[in-house]
C-alpha cells in the first residue's frame, strides 16, 4: 500500500492526521536534519498501522515536504 505525507517540522509534538484514504499529514517535532524527521515520520506511521518500521519504506521525497511511502 503507497500513501502520500505530508510532512511539518519543528512541531510543538508529534502527531498524524489522516486527510484521505491514502494522504496524511505529519507534524514532528525533530529539524529536517540528517534524516531526522524521516525517521520520526516512519516512527508515527508505525505506530498508526500498528507494524513494523521495517515494513515502511520510503519510496520518494527524501528532502520533500511531500513524501510517499510503501507499508508492507
Amino acid at each position: 500500500m503507497f500513501i502520500v505525507v505530508k510532512v511539518k517540522v519543528n512541531s510543538s509534538k508529534n502527531e498524524l492526521q489522516q486527510i484521505s484514504d491514502n494522504s496524511f499529514e505529519a507534524k514532528v517535532t525533530v529539524p529536517p536534519e540528517k534524516g531526522k524527521a524521516n525517521e520520526a515520520v516512519i516512527n508515527i506511521l508505525a505506530k498508526h498501522f500498528k507494524t513494523a518500521k521495517s515494513n515502511i519504506v520510503l519510496k520518494t521525497g527524501k528532502t520533500a515536504r511531500e513524501k510517499v511511502f510503501e507499508i508492507n
